[in-house]
């Protein structure tokens, strides 16, 4: 039966700063947006949980209500077997995000659907590029590279890809730390530094703890369950795009598992302490207690937001991924169609970027592509001497003292990145 309905408050519960007047007409703002309307589905979800929030039904938000009063499920039915309500919750989530983005939209009312949760929170807009209040956040796993972890637990929003990924880290280090160890006993003395000990010299050097921060696809999608749930998907005989399989490719990003256990591997040689966390977990205090390395672009929000003060970053438009060149005013080729067959996808575009971030204070390095084949390629630059060299040959003389963004092209073959290409530098 419908929740019946409260008096309606003058003001919202989760933000009482903020009039439901105001929330109702970001809402239908949203709803009109191509992002939303598009779908049945998406703004359905997001319609209920607002509306039932501001009338002080918050607390009967939960995954199967939802699924009864949203969808027409039967009281009795399976969410794990059909988890329309987790998997449309997920997309919202990820629309949202890709809305307010857009620079158009931030002097606009923040909707925002956090993660683990159904009910809506809502604040002001943005008053900088990032945003220390994000979402609420949970303790993420933190890995040192002199120990065990120090909490092998996974965070309520992680799950147990966060614990996979943090034992492939333990295992890297104790391999890393191995070899260091054996190469001490036959060297009387250190060689001089490489470039890739010179490159990563800022977030060694540093004290504090590095953050690894991984973008996060979407859990537990079956391609086939969202082309019965949302009308303008339909037959399961269609090639997958590679919208479907950037976000939800599985329980981890292989790609920036990948990029994560090489590239660790300049701080475990070093017993240097870091920490393996999720975008959504990832708060502004974190990020600003030492070196941070975000891997993933549209799936990291973090990402996102450094990349949109530097000269190249990341756009969605008109169903399109753009890689862009914020200083040129002829429009980039580094662009990917969103419903593009993976399987056709023949060139990826990524940024590599090692900079001093303005508004943490600590040094950032990038790797992040367009698609999981971008962040791949990108990753190989961080970790791979002769690719970082070719970036190199096209930086000045004193590249350790400044900070550096290079786009880089990758040739994909039958879902694998060949190796990357620098295509424009930028270094200041």
């Amino acid at each position: 039966m419908p929740v019946a309905p409260k008096p309606i408050p003058e003001t919202s519960d989760a933000n009482p700063l903020i009039d439901a007047p105001k929330i109702r007409e970001q809402l239908e703002r949203l709803l009109a947006h191509p992002l939303f309307a598009n779908s049945k589905r998406y703004p359905a979800l997001l319609a209920y949980t607002v509306e039932q929030t501001l009338l002080g039904n918050a607390a009967e938000l939960k995954e199967r209500s939802i699924g009864v009063e949203v969808f027409g499920r039967s009281p009795t039915y399976d969410a794990n077997a059909d988890p329309v309500v987790r998997i449309t919750a997920g997309e919202v989530r990820k629309r949202l995000t890709q809305y307010y983005y857009d620079p158009t939209h931030r002097s606009e009312l923040v909707i925002e659907l956090p993660i683990g949760s159904y009910v809506p929170f809502f604040r002001g807009p943005e008053r900088s590029p990032i945003e220390p209040e994000l979402a609420p956040v949970v303790p993420a796993p933190v890995v040192e590279s002199e120990g065990m972890p120090v909490s092998t637990t996974p965070s309520p929003g992680g799950g147990w890809r966060w614990w996979l990924a943090g034992s492939i880290v333990t295992l890297m280090v104790f391999a890393a730390s191995a070899g260091w160890i054996a190469g001490r006993r036959y060297k009387a003395e250190p060689p001089p530094p490489s470039n890739l000990d010179r490159f990563w010299e800022p977030v060694t050097d540093s004290l504090n703890p590095t953050t690894f921060c991984l973008g996060e696809p979407a859990k537990n999608l079956d391609v086939s369950t969202i082309n019965s749930y949302d009308a303008p998907v339909s037959g399961n005989s269609k090639p997958e795009p590679l919208y479907f399989r950037l976000h939800y490719s599985g329980h981890l990003a292989l790609a920036d598992v990948i990029t994560l256990t090489r590239t660790v591997a300049a701080l475990a040689s070093r017993h240097k302490a870091f920490r393996v966390v999720p975008a959504s977990e990832a708060s502004f205090s974190q990020l600003r207690e030492g070196p941070v390395v975000l891997i993933g672009a549209f799936d990291n929000i973090w990402t996102l937001r450094v990349t949109q003060k530097l000269r190249f970053g990341f756009e969605s438009k008109d169903g399109v991924a753009l890689l862009v060149d914020r200083k040129s005013q002829t429009q980039t080729t580094w662009a990917t169609a969103w419903d593009l067959p993976y399987q056709k996808l023949s060139r990826d575009y990524a940024i590599v970027a090692r900079i001093q971030d303005g508004t943490t204070g600590q040094p950032v390095i990038i790797a992040a592509g367009i698609s999981e084949e971008g962040t791949e390629a990108a990753g190989e630059i961080l970790y791979n001497p002769v690719y970082l060299d070719s970036l190199l040959a096209k930086a000045p003389k004193n590249w350790e003292q400044l900070n550096m963004e290079a786009v880089i092209g990758t040739q994909v073959i039958e879902g694998h990145p060949g190796p990357p290409t620098v295509l424009a530098l930028e270094t200041w």
